[in-house]
């Protein structure tokens, strides 16, 4: 963690979704590996699956930039998509399970091995263990490429709480960020929700961030 013992770094607060913002864990490495290796998939279909703001969309967006991707959002997927998928050799669904059409999600499966194309599915669970009502689209989600990222681990904790914190020009001690990683749940959701909790006491109620208010924060998550 050589490169994390910065612990303010000189950006303003934005969400940055490059290569070179993704922190390698062995949580999400079968994930990156496999965008990584893209065209040379074993299939045309990868499925990533994983808890919400586990770095999916983070991923996505590394492939979109890699392979000029077309990106659809599970509730936008309607007969319309057809047209631009013809013109793109990469398509990302992101939010799967957000769409209901399971008609057109199968003509999209047929359509990507008819025309050769790839496909990135962003999921919170497998999508060959989603309940569907249609059985050739329940046997498609069998036959591709699944990478699940994993809860994370102590050093992706420290690089997520870090970079949330150096996001927000909050200065921040390496012991206080081992503190939070030794109380705080293994999971994506309740690092959103803690990080949420530090901007409301520092920016709305104007408290500093200490040690005080660290514990303060995690004594009202649990």
């Amino acid at each position: 963690m050589s490169e994390l013992n910065q612990l303010l770094l000189d950006f303003h607060y934005k969400t940055n979704f490059n290569e070179h913002d993704f922190y390698l864990s062995k949580s999400n490495s079968n994930a990156f590996n496999l965008i990584y290796r893209w065209p040379n998939w074993d299939k045309r279909i990868l499925n990533i699956s994983g808890e919400k703001f586990s770095g999916k969309s983070h991923l996505a967006n590394i492939f979109r930039l890699k392979s000029k991707a077309f990106l659809i959002k599970g509730n936008e997927i309607d007969n319309s998509i057809f047209k631009s998928i013809k013109l793109h050799e990469s398509i990302i669904i992101d939010d799967f399970e957000e769409c209901n059409e399971e008609e057109i999600l199968y003509s999209i499966f047929n359509l990507i091995d008819q025309d050769s194309k790839y496909l990135l599915i962003n999921s919170l669970k497998p999508i060959n263990e989603i309940k569907y009502r249609l059985p050739d689209l329940a046997s498609r989600s069998k036959n591709c490429l699944y990478a699940e990222i994993e809860n994370p681990d102590d050093e992706l904790l420290f690089a997520i709480i870090l970079k949330n914190f150096s996001d927000r020009q909050i200065k921040i001690e390496k012991k206080i960020i081992n503190f939070i990683i030794s109380r705080i749940d293994r999971s994506y959701r309740k690092i959103d929700e803690f990080i949420y909790k530090i901007d409301e006491l520092s920016l709305k109620k104007k408290k500093p961030i200490n040690l005080k208010t660290i514990k303060e924060i995690l004594k009202i998550e649990k």
